[in-house]
């Protein structure tokens, strides 16, 4: 069983992607917490409420629309982090950088409070009772939590098959199979494959099969010994393949990549030598890796040639991220998941590099030579000056000279780039080159991307121009609407219904605690009562709650006013929760409902032994000055006027929450070494200002940007476009197809085609119909493989004949037998727990048991089997397999041909030879010669080919599984012996 059921970016404009994949057994998988530029608590109450259901969770892409949730998740819903989580390792690094600058640049990362919640408490407060909303924020997350949630994160490495842990409230996963395949793109984005049962799922969401600058491409292709003209064997055939449909309705602009770069940059050599910018929107660590990578690499071409006639000597190009830094340090540690010549340039630069060193120790400290000569490692920027702080933005826009700015990020609502384009519009020789399509940012809300992107795609249009080439448009006349977030402390009421918002919270997160303490306490290592009070408590991290409000919402927990849980609300923790109640009825009660609600307090541990707790050896003295213990002991200590302080102890707090230690000691070790770097000897504007301590609200002004620049397109996207999805998908061959991640129109006229494509030899008896389904955001599409089952039980003596074979841990028979209707009460049944057969008991004729009913002789015959069972027909109704009498097992023997059963993979048949003591290396494309004279191929469809003519240099002689036998005395015994390992690897299983 398999059903696919699309959260977000199904048939939508917007990008954000969310996907909830159902397997038999009750076994969940999530795949991408995304989100839109919105950051509307509201779009993620389908993953809150699958929380407590989920098995594991998949991420694909370090974008925001497929990873700008998680941490929100985790901090704000209880149990999410429980939940175990894979990726790639860039995913993982890029993505902690991408949310660190998004939630560092607008408060509205950190979204509002729903309006259902508030509409809940508003009651006492008459100005709310109409449904206005104050926007008040919730706690944004630290650059350390937001490293710790990123380091909950297992990473995997591509093309290595994981069978992951299930969540401690998860189903056993029956040995699920997942592995990452690369998907381009991104940098370590990933194509999921998932192996359940029967159940083969590929998940292929935003992939690119180009080979680009930086990124390799996805890898369909390749399988051993076609010469990269077939897909990968692990990815043909899926019983489903989900795939989006973004960007198949729009036209490839620039064509090949060799097109596209030229493109792009013939147009910032015309604009800067008129003396105007350029502007650059893309991502803070996905995309903006390509395009800085060409233009330092343009650069550095350009100032090698030495042509003083170029525009682009006197043009600097800026890269304004605030964490540009951070993002080029993980990306310069992670060359091996990058294109071959990436890895080539770092082998040059480094020996060019130890070559230099030699040659200047020999002239103990000479002078060194000229930099532009020096061959620098990729991403090691020289023409590239990175901006982080939006001081220093300004300060950059506030110049005359040509610039070059990329700049994050592409919708235009919370980067740099929003700065770059109020100070750019207003001049006609500036230039916006938009790099990707650009979704809607929710309903019928057009962003400023979008609106630009809209006004280019009507503009480039309605001029006639060809639509093949990178169309350039004028503005002028145009008016856009920029909006202006601040933030503001709660005056009035708002204070109150946010205290009363935070105390509900606490409650629903205590009582969750409560009712899954023996589900989580094979996970949970709780330290004691105050690290286990919430789920989302960082092992390393200080304990940054709500600020006072939170103090005071403490206070309110266990009060019993309306805002407080019911006794039905809290079950069986009435017992704990409510004075002067000792019993409680669990007559009819279920799972957690019939145990005392008790949580065990487990030691936690690290490599080194027992965790220690710096604040429990603190002195007196000393209190004041540890990060959040006056928080933990349930009240803050603060300096009351005229209070002495040490001269070091200046009591500020860094963004990320953390103080500064006195005596001049070094700062608190983080909890990734690469966060966020917030220290800055320039002061900051208010933009950049600190947060508001204490609880706030977001105030949104909107302003008119009359626009006078020029705007145009080149796609950069990196996307795959139709002709490539036409192409792949016939080669791919899915059984079911589920396009996924696009707009309305696109999705539905690609739907169409491959309905046509697919299954053109359906109705003729070629090749079987392929199921093509669009479904809409929450639509649950039934995806599971064609198979026809029924249920039957069999006799005892057939049980005892049967001879159950080994493959892969699944237990594999041949069952020859006649089907008759009988009634089985008292019938013994026991089930083989590998092969899921049901069998009768041996020892069901001991006399204890009625024996089984004798089969009646008007049963019907092999020829005319029953129908199968409907829910309604009862047990006792279902049909019984017997064995054949001896008269019909003759004949039929004689016609059952025996056939091999299991998939042998070569690399773990090399493996087996090696143990044996055999040599085995793969040569050529695929084929894994053994002891140098015989030769095992697999073909394109699975058929394994034994050669030992070739190699053995004697002559013929059929032998083996599709394959020669050579003539010589070792070659022959090894012949034998390589077959006999393959015949050990299958279950032979005989007709009769």
């Amino acid at each position: 069983m398999f059903n696919f059921t699309p959260l977000l970016g199904a048939q939508s404009a917007s990008p954000a992607s969310q996907s909830l994949l159902e397997f038999d057994g009750g076994v969940k998988v999530l795949v991408d917490v995304g989100w839109d530029e919105t950051f509307d608590a509201e779009k993620l109450k389908d993953i809150e409420k699958h929380v407590p259901t989920l098995s594991f969770i998949l991420l694909t892409h370090a974008t925001t629309a497929h990873l700008g949730a998680f941490v929100h998740c985790c901090k704000h819903f209880p149990l999410f982090t429980r939940i175990p989580v894979y990726a790639t390792t860039p995913v993982i690094s890029l993505g902690r950088t991408l949310l660190q600058d998004l939630y560092a640049s607008t408060p509205l990362a950190a979204s509002t409070v729903p309006t259902a919640a508030l509409t809940e408490s508003a009651y006492s407060i008459p100005s709310l009772r109409d449904g206005h909303n104050p926007n008040i924020l919730l706690q944004a997350p630290t650059p350390d939590e937001i490293a710790h949630f990123f380091g909950l994160i297992n990473p995997l490495k591509y093309s290595q098959p994981h069978q992951p842990l299930p969540s401690p409230f998860s189903p056993p996963l029956s040995g699920l199979t997942i592995t990452a395949y690369s998907a381009g793109h991104t940098l370590g984005g990933t194509i999921w494959h998932i192996q359940h049962g029967m159940e083969s799922v590929v998940y292929a969401v935003d992939w690119n099969q180009a080979r680009e600058h930086v990124l390799s491409g996805a890898a369909w292709l390749g399988g051993p010994g076609t010469g990269g003209s077939e897909v990968l064997e692990q990815l043909r055939r899926p019983t489903a393949l989900i795939c989006s449909s973004k960007g198949s309705g729009l036209v490839n602009i620039a064509g090949q990549r060799h097109n596209r770069d030229d493109a792009l940059l013939s147009m910032i050599r015309d604009t800067v030598a008129k003396g105007g910018s350029v502007l650059i929107p893309s991502d803070s660590s996905a995309r903006i890796l390509e395009l800085a990578y060409m233009l330092e690499e343009t650069w550095q071409n350009d100032m090698i040639k030495g042509d003083n006639s170029s525009p682009l000597k006197h043009a600097k190009v800026y890269l304004a991220s605030r964490t540009g830094g951070a993002t080029m340090r993980y990306v310069r540690s992670m060359l091996e998941w990058m294109e071959e010549g990436i890895v080539k340039e770092f082998e040059i630069a480094t020996g060019a590099q130890e070559v230099r060193d030699q040659r200047r120790n020999r002239q103990q400290g000479g002078p060194r030579g000229d930099g532009d000569k020096e061959v620098r490692a990729p991403f090691d920027f020289r023409h590239i000056t990175l901006l982080e702080r939006k001081s220093r933005v300004m300060r950059m826009l506030a110049g005359t000279e040509p610039r070059i700015i990329l700049a994050s990020d592409t919708s235009l609502e919370w980067g740099f780039s929003k700065d770059a384009l109020r100070s750019l519009a207003s001049d006609e020789r500036n230039l916006i080159i938009l790099t990707e399509r650009v979704g809607e940012i929710g309903g019928q809300e057009k962003g400023l991307g979008r609106y630009l992107w809209d006004l280019w795609n009507e503009r480039s249009a309605s001029s006639g121009q060809d639509s093949l080439s990178a169309a350039i448009v004028n503005t002028s006349g145009s008016q856009a609407t920029l909006k202006s977030v601040q933030t503001a402390p709660l005056e009035g009421p708002e204070l109150p219904l946010y205290q009363q918002f935070l105390a509900r919270q606490r409650q629903l997160q205590n009582t969750i605690q409560g009712d899954s303490g023996t589900a989580l306490e094979t996970s949970a290592d709780v330290v004691d009562d105050r690290s286990s009070s919430t789920s989302t408590t960082s092992e390393g991290s200080d304990i940054e709650h709500q600020g006072k409000a939170l103090n005071t919402a403490t206070t309110l927990q266990h009060s019993r006013h309306k805002l407080g849980l019911t006794d039905a609300e809290l079950g069986i923790n009435v017992l704990i929760r409510r004075k002067n109640i000792y019993d409680y009825e669990v007559q009819g009660k279920k799972g957690r409902e019939k145990l005392f609600p008790f949580v065990a307090k487990r030691r936690r541990v690290d490599d080194f032994g027992d965790l220690i707790r710096p604040e429990d050896y603190t002195r007196a003295d000393e209190e004041d000055q540890v990060a959040g213990e006056a928080l933990r002991n349930g009240s803050k200590k603060e300096n009351a006027v005229g209070q002495k302080r040490k001269w070091d102890d200046l009591a500020v707090r860094n963004v990320d929450g953390g103080r500064r230690l006195p005596n001049g000691g070094p700062k608190r070790r983080r909890a990734d070494s690469d966060a966020m770097d917030v220290s800055d000897s320039e002061p900051e504007d208010g933009a950049d200002a600190l947060a508001l301590a204490g609880p706030s609200k977001v105030v949104i002004r909107t302003e008119t940007l009359h626009l006078h620049c020029r705007i145009s397109f080149v796609d950069f996207s990196g996307l795959h476009d139709r002709r490539t999805i036409q192409t792949l998908i016939p080669l791919i061959k899915p059984r079911k197809l589920i396009f996924v991640a696009g707009e309305g129109a696109e999705t539905r006229d690609l739907a169409e085609y491959c309905r046509t494509a697919l299954n053109a030899g359906g109705a003729d008896g070629g090749a079987p119909a392929v199921d093509v389904f669009t479904p809409a955001v929450g639509a649950l599409v039934d995806a599971s493989v064609d198979t026809n089952a029924w249920s039957v039980k069999l006799s005892v003596g057939m049980v005892r004949r049967l001879q159950w074979q080994k493959v892969r841990g699944l237990g594999v028979v041949a069952i020859t037998g006649r089907l008759a209707a009988a009634s089985l009460e008292g019938e013994v049944v026991a089930t083989d727990p590998s092969s899921g057969l049901q069998q009768k008991d041996d020892d069901a004729d001991d006399g204890s048991l009625p024996k089984k009913p004798k089969l009646d002789s008007t049963s019907p015959s092999l020829s005319t089997p029953p129908p199968p069972p409907t829910s309604s027909t009862p047990l006792t109704t279902l049909p019984i397999l017997d064995s054949l009498p001896p008269n019909l097992s003759t004949p039929l023997r004689s016609i059952a041909q025996p056939f091999h059963v299991g998939d042998l993979r070569l690399a773990d048949l090399r493996k087996i030879l090696l143990a044996g003591g055999m040599s085995a290396e793969f040569r050529g494309e695929g084929v894994l010669v053994i002891n140098g004279v015989v030769a095992v191929r697999k073909t394109g469809s699975g058929k394994v080919e034994v050669d030992g003519g070739a190699y053995a240099g004697g002559g013929g002689g059929g032998g083996g599984i599709g394959g020669n036998l050579g003539s010589g005395g070792g070659e022959t015994a090894t012949f034998w012996r390589v077959r006999r390992k393959i015949y050990e690897g299958l279950a032979v299983v005989a007709g009769g």
